[in-house]
């Protein structure tokens, strides 16, 4: 296989694992404004997995390094199929958005309970 073969396809597979946690996180506050504060748990429970993978990977994808070894660009998104302006700014917005929804997670499981 061809190097350009070979990122296409770490491209293509990181940008699936990469919409698999956007989509939990999108989802968090969904199950927990239906109710499910057992599901969105759940969720941040998944996603803690990839935070701790960045964590220990210097807040770094380790496929980030499997694409480099193929890339001699290395723009934000060079490892992924995401808009630049998203890869560069990619922890900020879907940080935030964890946060909010671990917050929105505990306020449901309070009010839940009571």
């Amino acid at each position: 296989m061809e190097p350009e073969s070979k990122l296409r396809a770490i491209k293509a597979i990181h940008t699936l694992v990469w919409a698999v946690f956007a989509g939990s996180i999108v989802a968090i506050p969904v199950y927990t404004s239906g109710g499910n504060v057992k599901v969105a748990w759940g969720l941040i429970g998944f996603v803690f997995l990839e935070v701790a993978v960045l964590l220990l990977n210097r807040m770094k994808c380790p496929l980030t390094a499997v694409a480099g070894r193929y890339a001699s660009e290395r723009q934000d998104n060079f490892d992924i199929y995401l808009p630049l302006w998203l890869a560069r700014h990619n922890k900020v917005v879907f940080g935030g958005l964890y946060v909010a929804g671990i917050v929105y997670t505990v306020w449901g499981s309070v009010h839940a309970a009571t």
